[in-house]
Formats: structure tokens, sequence, C-alpha cells
């Protein structure tokens, strides 16, 4: 036993390892009891509860290779990075069918992400640190997309490889694993400057500006690719106007998250309060939190984080996805500003760089699956979790809640992120 305990892979295999059973039972045998909800389908055990939504996409393009059409006639397949379906198609030709192969390479990919992340945090932060932020990256409510057939594991193990590489000055590593990056995910871009503003500003000398831009391979590649069979380098991003019409933040919809929060979707949907127990509850809930705070010196420090914990559960009852969205997003902002002088540059920066093109896309559609991808916010999240072990095991918590939740939801073709 005390083998298993000192080995560097122990603990994030056994992250890996719990949390992903924790998804399959809920998946595999609770969802297939619970009664069909309106608009889902029932779950059967088998390879189709992790197959759903841009599980299509992927399974065509491995299949058939990519479409490029006109938004409103087909949407477009080339809107997906290539990495993913690759790697499944390399899978599937020893014969395993495409939802075995997709889901082997996403878990796979999912395990290798946190072993890196361990590895890395560990030299960095120490154990206790790099246990924190495994921990969150491996039960973060998100991590759901590391199980099912998406392309989130893969990205997450390439990104982490290439900070991890540059933060050590191993260059050639870094440019390898950022060209695998870029073609991963279109996330993947925001390593390029981050690497590049962050050897400016170290002085890190030509071996790292060579392997910053060397890091953009992938997408160089896959723009060539576009241009040769569909004559526009650019088709990946003009197809995302399929579902984000135009660049620019989106203070509209962020508006909309906002008031969903406060009022309610139903009154913000009508326009006038409608449901009057929405804004009540929310004023209630935030007014006990004002008063937990005034007189918090005045009651035992055990109430007060009870006080507050059982707040922000009922909170996100009452908010729900509205409220994750704004947490993973703003809240992220908030974590990497605090933690800026204790984490490195680089995890900083390319934090804010990725957040910072989620921003600008032009939509909040799917914006806290795609946070979930930038490493930076489990780090953070983790280094800060690790100095308030009550706060850690409540957060934890809640995060095998919301994961259950998750997991229950897209089983039945439900929209999670």
């Amino acid at each position: 036993m005390r083998y298993f305990h000192e080995n560097k892979w122990f603990f994030p295999v056994a992250m890996w390892l719990s949390s992903r059973i924790f998804i399959c039972i809920i998946m595999l045998v609770i969802v297939p009891l619970l009664p069909v909800p309106p608009g889902g389908v029932a779950a059967k055990f088998g390879w189709d509860v992790f197959f759903s939504w841009d599980s299509n996409f992927y399974e065509a393009i491995a299949t058939f290779g990519y479409n490029y059409s006109l938004p409103g006639k087909q949407l477009p397949s080339v809107a997906f990075f290539p990495l993913f379906p690759l790697v499944t198609r390399a899978f599937m030709s020893v014969g395993l069918p495409f939802k075995v192969a997709g889901t082997l390479v996403n878990n796979l990919a999912f395990l290798g992400a946190l072993i890196v992340l361990y590895a890395w945090m560990n030299e960095r932060h120490g154990k206790q640190k790099a246990r924190w932020v495994t921990a969150v990256l491996a039960w973060c409510p998100l991590s759901l997309f590391g199980t099912v057939i998406y392309s989130e594991g893969l990205y997450l193990l390439f990104s982490t490889a290439t900070l991890k590489a540059f933060d050590k000055q191993q260059y050639g590593w870094t440019a390898l694993w950022g060209a695998i990056a870029t073609a991963a995910r279109p996330t993947g871009i925001a390593l390029i400057p981050a690497l590049l503003l962050v050897s400016l500003w170290q002085r890190r000398g030509v071996k790292a500006y060579i392997a910053s831009l060397a890091a953009g391979g992938g997408l160089f590649l896959w723009s060539l690719y576009c241009q040769i069979t569909m004559g526009d380098a650019l088709a990946f991003l003009h197809a995302q106007k399929a579902w984000r019409p135009s660049l620019g933040f989106d203070w509209l919809r962020w508006l909309k998250m906002i008031m969903q929060i406060v009022v309610g979707t139903t009154n913000w949907k009508y326009g006038y309060i409608k449901d009057p127990w929405h804004p009540l509850l929310f004023a209630i809930i935030i007014g006990s939190a004002s008063l937990l705070w005034y007189f918090r010196n005045k009651l035992d420090a055990t109430k007060v984080n009870y006080g507050f914990a059982c707040l922000g559960l009922f909170l996100w009852l009452l908010a729900g996805d509205p409220l994750t969205n704004v947490v993973m997003i703003f809240g992220g902002i908030y974590l990497l500003w605090r933690l800026r002088r204790e984490l490195s540059l680089i995890t900083v920066v390319y934090g804010f760089c990725g957040i910072g093109m989620l921003l600008a896309s032009g939509g909040t559609i799917s914006l806290n699956r795609l946070s979930y991808g930038i490493v930076s916010l489990a780090i953070a999240c983790g280094v800060l979790l690790a100095r308030h072990p009550f706060w850690g095991r409540s957060v934890m918590g809640f995060f095998a809640i919301l994961l259950a939740s998750f997991a229950v939801r897209f089983a039945q073709d439900q929209w999670v992120a």
C-alpha cells in the first residue's frame, strides 16, 4: 500500500478512476431506471449513453470526412478540428466501432492530462496543491466531457503538456505538444499569443519565440488542408457563423444570463414579473449572505462557513446553468488575477488569453465547457482550495452533485454544455 501512495501516478490515476466510475454508474446503471423527460431519450446500458450532440459531428468526420456547407442548409463539420477524429479513426482501423473508439480515446487522453498536470503541479507547488488541482480537474462537473465522445481529453492533455514544457524551458517539446494542441480545438489558438507574450515579458530568447510560433503548426496544417480541399484557408473560422453569427463581446446574451440569475428565465422571457418567487428568493439569498458576512465576527466560524455553503447551494438550485456559466468565466478571471503572483506566468497569461478569446467569440453557447478546457482555471481553483480545506471539501461535494446531474442529462440527450 505504501508503494502505491508513493508512486507519482497513484493519485491522478485514483482521481481519474473514481470520477469515471462515478460517471459510468450514473449513466449506465441509474439513468436507465429513471423516467424519460420531455424531449429526451430513454437511456439504455451500452455505449450509446456516451454519444450525443457534438458526437454526431465527430462520427461523421471520422467515417466520411469533412463537409463545408452554408449555414442554414447543413451545419458545417469543418468547424470541428481534426485531431480527435483522426485519432479515433486510427482506433477504428483495428476494428473498433466508432462509439467504442471515441470513448476510449477521450478517456485515455483525459487520464494522460491528469497525470501530466499532477507531475507539473507537484514540481512547481508541491504534493498538497498538486492533489487539489488534480482533484478539481477530475471532479469538476464539466469533466463529464472527458468521458463522453468529445475532444476535451485530447485538448487538455496536449495543452497542459505544452504549458508544462514551456514552463520548464523545454522548447522542442513545447513546439511539438503545442502543434498537436492547436490541431485539437479552436481554443488552442490562445496558446500562441500566450507563449509569445511570456517569451517577450521574460526575455527568453530566440528559441522561445521559435517554439511559440511552431506551436501553431497544427493550426497552420489545418488551415492548409482547408485551403487545398475547400478553397478557404479560414473555413473552420467561417463555419463558426453557424453557431456564432458575428465576433465580439455578446453583451445582450450576457445581460440575459445575468437577468436569468436575478429575476428568472420566465420573467425575462415575458418582460415583466410573472413569477414573483424567483426574484424574491434571490433577494432572500443575497440578503442572508450579506447579513452573514456582516455578523461573521460575532458568529462561530464553522456556522458561518456552513451558512455560506448552504446559501451557495440554494443559489445554484434557483439559478442553474446561467449561474455556472457566469461563475466559470468571471470567477475564473478573478481567481487568475488574485493568484497571479503565485502561479507561473504562462499559466496566468494563457488563462487570460483563453478567456479573452471566448468572450470575443460572439456568443455564450457552451462557454462553461470551453472554459473548462482552459487548464489554468483548474490550477487556480485547486491552489486556492488547498489553503481552505473546508471549502475544498464543500466544493468537491458540490462538484459531485452537479457532475451526477450533468451525467443524467447527457445520457438522456438533454443539453448540458
